[in-house]
């Protein structure tokens, strides 16, 4: 896995959290027991610091920055593919949907869903257990059967499919 110190600060990862071998690392990232990182994905944490909390999942090509501080990924919590996670704080078993952008300094609720593709502007709040809609996202509705159940199952999915390409994803000679 790439894993790369920055200013003498260097990633501390769990040996139970998983790692794709495309994600790449860099600086003050923490990553918890049984979180996983997936392939292309990039942590930089070169201006603050980086916690991505146990069991939470960041999949195929998102990014996570952070200005300055520390940008906090919550316990379960999912991240899509092709997000852009910006100096914010994500509440525990939330689901970032694909294609989201949350931006500096934004508090996303716990058990919350950011809608595929939306946007959250800085400063913002979305509450717990709603689903914040739009770019900007300004729609907050309460969660649906549907968004409860990605909810409440995808990090567990997510903890499983992880364990599988531990064991059975191997590079091709």
């Amino acid at each position: 896995m790439p894993l790369f110190s920055f200013e003498g600060l260097s990633p501390q990862v769990h040996p139970d959290a998983w790692i794709a071998p495309t994600a790449t690392l860099i600086g003050d990232v923490v990553v918890e027991k049984d979180a996983s990182i997936w392939y292309g994905v990039v942590v930089r944490a070169d201006f603050g610091r980086i916690v991505i909390r146990e069991g939470a999942n960041i999949q195929d090509n998102s990014v996570i920055h952070v200005n300055d501080g520390v940008c906090e990924v919550g316990k379960n919590v999912t991240v899509g593919h092709q997000c852009l996670v910006h100096d914010c704080t994500i509440g525990e078993q939330a689901l970032i949907g694909n294609g989201s952008t949350v931006l500096d300094k934004a508090k996303i609720g716990a058990r919350a869903l950011v809608a595929a593709g939306a946007t959250v502007t800085p400063a913002t709040e979305v509450p717990e257990e709603v689903i914040a809609m739009g770019s900007p996202a300004k729609k907050f509705v309460p969660l649906t059967d549907s968004a409860r159940m990605w909810v409440d199952h995808n990090a567990a999915i997510y903890q499983e499919l992880a364990r599988r390409h531990r064991a059975g994803t191997k590079p091709i000679d």
